[in-house]
């Protein structure tokens, strides 16, 4: 069965340093972001153990509309154990370096949702071809980021599109993306802009998020 669509146009991805550089937690933030029109979070939790990253996803979830998907990074056994416990869990996120897609899909099961970042377009015709069924991309780095270490090079708005162009897959920029970035990005096929600095490291991230759902045009002006 394949599972149900997410709404991936402001894709929030945590990151627990800069929420807690601004004296709030992960879950405050999401909970002012998804106020401000966030459609999807995906917690990223890189030198968390499993406990408390299991605990972080287990406290988003409680401040999410069920309209809301909770993607976990990486980590597929914090999302099973947060299932085993209960928690609403939408799905993974992985990497070209993490478990194989079809081994993250036998492990999640059908009707999770599963999203893998690719970059380049042999890893993107992968993606397509798998019969793990991945169900987006996010395809990156958009612009030159400090957030993820190991970010590729930066693609700017006409790589991403050709990027785009290649995958029948829904497709998610990352990377630097700024509200002024998000309508080229649908205009180029994207299915969303995923963000971390811009909300995570905010001042006010209801603001922040407000004005990406704004420049996507999920909200009334």
């Amino acid at each position: 069965m394949t599972p149900a669509p997410v709404d991936l146009s402001v894709y929030l991805v945590t990151d627990a340093a800069q929420c807690a550089a601004r004296g709030r937690t992960v879950a405050e933030t999401v909970a002012a972001a998804v106020a401000g029109g966030v459609t999807a979070v995906q917690i990223r939790e890189k030198h968390a153990d499993g406990g408390d990253f299991l605990r972080t996803v287990t406290e988003v979830a409680a401040v999410l509309p069920e309209r809301v998907a909770l993607i976990v990074n990486d980590r597929v056994d914090v999302f099973l154990a947060a299932r085993l416990a209960g928690v609403r869990v939408t799905g993974v996120h992985v990497g070209q370096s993490d478990l194989p897609p079809a081994a993250v899909r036998r492990l999640i099961g059908e009707h999770a949702v599963l999203g893998l970042s690719a970059a380049t377009p042999g890893e993107l015709r992968a993606a397509a071809q798998d019969p793990a069924g991945v169900d987006h991309v996010g395809i990156g780095a958009l612009h030159a980021t400090r957030t993820k270490a190991d970010a590729p090079p930066s693609l700017g708005l006409d790589g991403f599109a050709r990027l785009v162009g290649l995958s029948p897959l829904p497709a998610v920029a990352i990377g630097g993306v700024t509200p002024a970035d998000l309508p080229g990005l649908r205009k180029a096929g994207a299915a969303g802009a995923a963000v971390v600095s811009g909300i995570c490291a905010a001042e006010d991230p209801l603001a922040s998020a407000r004005a990406y759902a704004l420049a996507w045009g999920a909200l009334p002006v």
